[in-house]
C-alpha cells in the first residue's frame, strides 16, 4: 500500500511534487492538509496519513509532551523560516510589535507553528509567556477575517505565503519573527509507516532535494523565496542540536516541560530510519 504523505501546499514542496509527478502514486499519495501543522499532527494520530512533513516545533514538542503518534525521521528544510506578523489592512490600531503586548493573537490550532511563533514573538520583545491569550481561527482565511473583525489584533504566518493577502489589502505586515531552529522536519507514524519504505522514500527525495526546486513548481512571486532556503543534502539525517536547541527555547517560551535529568534525544527520532549526528 502507498504511503499517505500529509503535506502543506507551499513553495517550500516543490522538491515534493516533483517526486510526487514522476512517482504517479506508486510508492506514496500526497493528503493536503492546508490548516498547517497542527492539521498534520491531528492527521497522524487519526490514521488519515502515515508521514508528515510540517515545522520543526511543534513536531517537537508533540513528542515532548507525550504523543506517540509519530518520530522525527528525517529533514526537509534546513534554512530558518521567515513569520510574518499580520494584522488588519483598515483601522488597525496596531503599527509595531509592542503594540500587541497584552492583546490577543490569532493561531490556526492549539499547538500549532502559529502559536508557538507567538511565543517566541514574546520572548524577543521581552513579554510575559504566562499571559498570551489566543483564539483558533484554523486556517488563513480565519485569521485575515479575524485581525479585520477585531476579534483579534495580529497573527503569524509564513511571509512568501501571506504576501500575496497583503498586496491584495486583505491584511498588513507590522513585522518579522524568524524561527530559531531549521524550519522544516519529516516525522511517520512508528507502525504504519513501515521503515524500508520511510527509507526508501527519504532516499529519494534527497535526489530532489540536491537538484533544488523546479520553477514549474514555484509561483513567479515565489521566486526571490529561491534566494533564501536551504535543504539537506541527506534528508535522513537531523542534526542533534536542531532537536536540543529547539527544545531549549521551548522550555524558556513555557510551551514544554523538561523531566527530571532533561530530554533524551533519541526518544524524538526513530532511529531505524533517521540518523542524529
Amino acid at each position: 500500500m502507498p504511503l499517505r504523505v500529509g503535506y502543506v501546499r507551499e513553495h517550500f514542496c516543490s522538491p515534493l511534487l516533483q517526486f510526487a509527478a514522476v512517482d504517479q502514486e506508486k510508492t506514496f499519495t500526497l493528503v493536503e492538509c492546508p490548516s498547517g501543522t497542527g492539521q498534520l499532527i491531528s492527521r497522524l494520530t487519526n490514521d488519515e496519513i502515515d508521514i508528515a512533513i510540517a515545522l520543526t516545533d511543534p513536531l517537537i514538542a508533540g513528542i515532548a509532551k507525550g504523543s506517540q503518534a509519530y518520530k522525527l525521521v528525517g529533514s526537509y528544510v534546513t534554512s530558518p523560516l521567515r513569520w510574518a506578523v499580520i494584522t488588519g489592512y483598515k483601522d488597525s490600531p496596531f503599527n509595531q510589535l509592542p503594540d500587541l503586548q497584552g492583546t490577543t493573537i490569532g493561531i490556526s490550532r492549539n499547538g500549532s507553528g502559529s502559536q508557538t511563533m507567538a511565543y517566541v514573538m514574546a520572548l524577543q520583545q521581552g513579554w510575559s509567556t504566562d499571559n498570551l491569550k489566543f483564539q483558533i481561527n484554523n486556517d488563513i482565511r480565519g485569521l485575515i477575517d479575524s485581525v479585520n473583525d477585531g476579534s483579534t489584533s495580529a497573527f503569524m504566518w509564513e511571509w512568501f505565503t501571506t504576501k500575496p493577502f497583503a498586496d491584495a489589502g486583505e491584511c498588513r505586515f507590522i513585522g518579522d519573527v524568524p524561527t530559531p531552529w531549521p524550519s522544516w522536519l519529516i516525522a511517520a507514524h512508528p507502525t504504519r509507516a513501515p521503515a524500508p519504505d520511510v527509507s526508501a522514500f527519504l532516499g529519494t527525495l534527497s535526489g530532489y532535494h540536491r537538484a533544488g526546486p523546479s520553477v514549474e513548481f514555484i509561483k513567479e512571486k515565489f521566486r526571490a523565496w529561491l534566494q533564501t532556503v536551504t535543504y539537506p543534502e541527506d534528508c535522513a539525517e537531523i542534526p542533534s542540536d536542531v532537536i536540543a536547541d529547539t527544545l531549549t527555547v521551548l522550555e524558556k517560551a513555557g510551551v514544554v516541560i523538561a523531566p527530571e535529568g532533561g530530554f533524551e534525544l533519541t526518544q524524538f527520532v526513530d532511529t531505524s530510519v533517521v540518523k542524529l549526528t
